[in-house]
């Protein structure tokens, strides 16, 4: 588990998951993302534009994923232990009109540095059965 130093290096082991979530994502959802964010595009609440341009219908926010993804790995690491955080958006999160779309985040160990004391986690998002995120990494300071 987490300390108010970060996890414990020495309990760390490659391909251990440390943390897993699964998110329902609504229309509401996106409502309320993109007043707290400012991101009004229209492929984020208009079926008809988001299919004029080429997407399935609306889509979630990238953002929105992402900062799922950062927020399950900063749960188990504790707060000011995420150090880093990238990825690449590789396919988009479709939101039906009525229900939602579940996303699923898995937070695995994916490489340990006992110098730096210092964990890359590797997070797998998937929806449908498909990534959503590719490389989606962070570096975590362990106690």
């Amino acid at each position: 588990m987490s300390s108010e130093n970060g996890p414990a290096f020495a309990g760390l082991e490659v391909g251990q998951v440390v943390a897993e979530r699964e998110v329902a994502v609504s229309r509401d959802a996106l409502v309320r993302y993109a007043g707290a964010s400012g991101d009004f595009n229209p492929i984020h609440y208009n079926d008809a534009f988001a299919e004029s341009v080429g997407l399935p219908g609306v889509i979630a926010h990238g953002m929105l994923t992402m900062g799922v993804a950062a927020s399950v790995v900063e749960e188990w690491a504790g707060p000011g232990n995420v150090w880093d955080l990238q990825t690449r958006f590789t396919r988009p999160v479709p939101v039906p009109a009525l229900g939602d779309a579940t996303v699923t985040f898995t937070a695995t160990v994916g490489a340990l540095d006992a110098d730096a004391r210092t964990a890359r986690v590797n997070v797998t998002v998937e929806h449908d059965g498909a990534k959503v995120l590719g490389k989606a990494q962070a570096v975590v300071a362990c106690a």
